[in-house]
């Protein structure tokens, strides 16, 4: 054949050398070979799409098979198309799946493809992702840990500044603690437990913590739904679960995790009675927690606050003390409890950016003095006044969220512009002319590379580092290709079809989906800050359209919409989800893939912001704290003493 593939392992390579054969056999234009590597790409990603729209126990191994197919074609019609590696990417995180599902041979096959990636791409920006997955599987699939030790030795030689070089050297620290505990556990690879026999009762498999004084979130995986009853207890103060018809996989058997410097102080879960699993979270001071079940894959997500939602802010000082206390946030890390999975593993923390004061003008005493006290914040559109206004709340901490990344590609253009990458690249600008023109406003980014994080693990982040706004960036779609325009929404319940159907492509590609939808009620219900996330919604709208529309008289203003979207729900901190162009329409997705209409967009989310900002009186605020940090005698690292 034309593109021979040559595998590290002979049994891998027959298996792939019959697949190749087949694909190679399927009917395929034989014009642009990398158009139709594009094509058979966006195939493959309707094909995992739809496999990942079924419960686990309804999908078949055949299905798998399809899917992995459909990947490994790109690679035969065009290695040299952008989108091989990610579609190897995607084969190899397919064949984990079919590995924990079916056959634990597939974690070779995993290992395999990961392998040929850094053979054949030696260059990619996968590379990283590629070791470190191949550790990740070593470690808790195959149970190497001597495998598992030196691939996680080269991933910290080869990239000691990546955000996973944290987790790689605890694994590391964890195998090093085994081999300390029972030397001969690491004299030979174990052989991976067959599975057992499905009973049809789900199975507890992961959990994790994101962990901040006032706040913490747990998200438990599941491989299927559950009911579960919860309680709240004193003295000491702990919340409990009970997860009904479930088991316990063994790795979580009757294990207890230490938790510091946060709310949660311990989680503790076992198997309490027969179809019973128990979890407990040990938590210092709690006043309100809630949760809700996410599908595909299933998690229990439980929020825990030190405050209720519906008073956390009232306590706040009116101007100074706000201010004083927003200038003084930290950052709290999210904290794996057990490893997850590497395709839900969120960043450990947030990645922050933060613009640094200007030099102090001669005359900065002078300049100081003659600020005038800030007017009265605006009332919001309709003429009330929130809590937020009422106290005088500030903002300087912004959470920016590149929609979709990774093997979530979000919608894919005729000609092959995949939203993740259009996100990504408008955030950054955005984050870019943020710190450089708002006064000692901090940049906090949930992804910073092509990286895929769960749409909880989103608002989590923005949650632990006690951000002031979030604004999640997407592109939008439609089966009519002639749609065009801009929309923001904000969490609320929809009012149309149309913005169900967005609503529901969103959850839905970044793997969540709604669940239990009384759960989701209640806290939509109940968010305190849906008249401000209405209010920056409409301020972005509005700015956006005029930007775009001066571009193209043809851009359609859409409006402000409100719906259900997952990545918006438990945010403590207005917040909005803008679709800044229709990626489905030719003309603009022809226009989003030039730097100068990317740079417009960005600009246009910023004067939203700015003009909500001003509303509220930070703009003036964040000027008056600079002019003070810059004195004689202030902080040099910009910070209130």
């Amino acid at each position: 054949m034309r593109h021979a593939v040559t595998r590290p392992t002979r049994a891998a390579g027959a298996t792939l050398a019959v697949l190749a054969i087949a694909v190679w056999l399927a009917p395929a234009a034989r014009g642009d070979k990398k158009l139709d590597a594009r094509q058979a790409f966006e195939q493959a990603v309707r094909l995992r799409t739809m496999l990942e729209g079924y419960l686990p126990q309804d999908r078949s191994l055949a299905n798998y098979k399809q899917t992995v197919a459909a990947y490994h074609k790109v690679y035969f019609l065009s290695p040299q198309a952008e989108e091989a590696t990610p579609a190897l990417i995607a084969e190899a995180e397919l064949y984990q799946e079919m590995g924990r599902q079916f056959d634990s041979k597939y974690f070779q096959s995993a290992i395999d493809t990961y392998q040929f990636l850094l053979k054949e791409y030696p260059q990619s920006r996968y590379v990283g992702q590629a070791i470190f997955s191949t550790g990740k599987i070593e470690k808790d699939d195959l149970k190497k840990p001597e495998a598992a030790e030196a691939t996680f030795k080269d991933f910290v030689k080869r990239f000691p500044k990546s955000e996973r070089t944290g987790e790689a050297r605890q694994a590391l620290v964890e195998i090093a603690d085994r081999r300390a505990r029972d030397p001969e556990s690491l004299a030979g690879a174990k052989k991976v437990e067959p599975r057992e026999a499905a009973d049809g009762t789900p199975s507890v498999t992961d959990i994790r913590t994101w962990n901040a004084p006032d706040y913490t979130r747990v998200v438990v995986t599941l491989d299927d739904t559950i009911k579960y009853d919860s309680a709240q207890i004193r003295a000491p103060d702990r919340v409990y679960f009970d997860l009904y018809h479930a088991k316990l996989s063994p790795a979580l058997a009757h294990k207890t995790f230490q938790l510091q410097n946060g709310l949660l102080k311990a989680v503790r879960v076992a198997q309490n009675k027969d179809g019973v699993v128990r979890l407990v979270l040990d938590v210092d001071g709690a006043k309100e927690y809630s949760a809700f079940l996410l599908a595909n894959p299933y998690r229990l997500v439980i929020d825990v606050h030190a405050q209720p939602v519906t008073t956390a802010k009232r306590e706040a000082a009116p101007a100074a003390g706000a201010a004083a206390e927003i200038a003084n946030k930290t950052q709290a890390p999210a904290v794996p409890v057990s490893a997850p999975r590497e395709a839900e593993a969120p960043k450990t923390g947030a990645i922050k950016t933060a613009s640094a004061p200007k030099a102090a003008a001669p005359d900065a005493k002078k300049s100081a003095a003659a600020v005038k006290p800030p007017t009265e914040p605006k009332p919001n559109r309709d003429g009330q006044r929130s809590l937020t206004r009422e106290l005088g709340l500030k903002i300087s901490r912004i959470v920016i969220d590149p929609g979709h990344g990774g093997h979530d590609t979000g919608t894919i253009g005729p000609h092959g512009l995949m939203e993740k990458d259009l996100c990504l690249d408008v955030a950054l600008r955005l984050g870019r002319i943020i710190e450089e023109k708002i006064a000692g406003a901090e940049v906090i980014y949930t992804r910073k590379d092509d990286t895929f994080i769960a749409l909880e693990d989103r608002t989590a982040m923005a949650n632990n580092a006690k951000a002031d706004l979030f604004l999640s960036i997407h592109a939008n779609s439609s089966r009519d290709h002639g749609a065009r325009g801009i929309e923001t929404y904000y969490l609320n319940f929809a009012t149309s079809q149309e913005s169900m159907e967005v609503a529901t492509r969103e959850n839905a590609l970044s793997q969540s989906s709604i669940h239990d939808l009384q759960d989701l009620v209640k806290k939509i219900a109940r968010n305190e800050k849906i008249e401000e996330s209405k209010e920056l919604a409409g301020d972005i709208q509005d700015s956006l359209s005029r930007r775009l529309q001066g571009v193209s008289q043809n851009e359609k203003n859409r409006g402000v919409k409100k719906a259900p979207f997952v990545v918006l729900i438990g945010a403590n901190m207005p917040s909005v989800l803008s679709e800044v162009s229709f990626i489905s329409n030719p003309a603009d997705e022809k226009l989003l893939r030039r730097a100068d209409q990317r740079e417009r967009v960005a600009e246009g989310l910023y004067r939203g912001i700015s003009a909500y900002l001003d509303s509220l009186n930070s703009l003036s605020y964040n000027r008056e704290r600079l002019i003070s940090d810059t004195r004689p005698g202030a902080a040099s690292d910009g910070n209130p003493r």
